[in-house]
């Protein structure tokens, strides 16, 4: 499981990408990575979602927080895959790596490389790949 965490340490804020199972984890903070260990970690809940079905992906890229872009890994028209880096955002002195969240194929690029962003505006567009129906 990777997920990225905001955490105060002695009152300055640091954004920390998370990657692990149980007691073993890997924290990277602005660029450097250590070993951590929670001895008494509980195993994380996967949240449930209502419905029961499955949630589409959006294919629509965009940044939680404001940032400059450092590069744009995409052009409109090539084929990416979930998790493939498609941009590098600087956001709170840390380089950020914006992964593709779902496969398929970039419709729109519309960041380029020293922009400054504002959060939550659509950077890349990615047309899912239609996944194949159940029968």
């Amino acid at each position: 499981m990777s997920e990225t965490r905001k955490v105060i340490v002695d009152g300055v804020e640091f954004e920390v990408q998370l990657e692990g199972e149980g007691t073993e984890w890997k924290a990277t903070v602005e660029g450097q990575t250590f070993s951590i260990q929670i001895p008494d970690a509980a195993p994380v809940s996967k949240k449930k979602r209502s419905g029961g079905g499955k949630k589409k992906k959006s294919g629509t890229v965009s940044a939680n927080i404001p940032g400059k872009v450092v590069t744009v890994e995409v052009n409109e028209g090539d084929e990416v895959v979930e998790g493939q880096v498609i941009l590098i955002l600087e956001a709170m002195k840390m380089q950020n790596e914006i992964q593709a969240p779902v496969s398929g194929t970039v419709v729109s690029v519309q960041c380029e490389e020293g922009q400054a962003i504002e959060a939550n505006i659509p950077l890349v567009v990615i047309e899912p790949v239609p996944e194949p129906e159940a029968e």
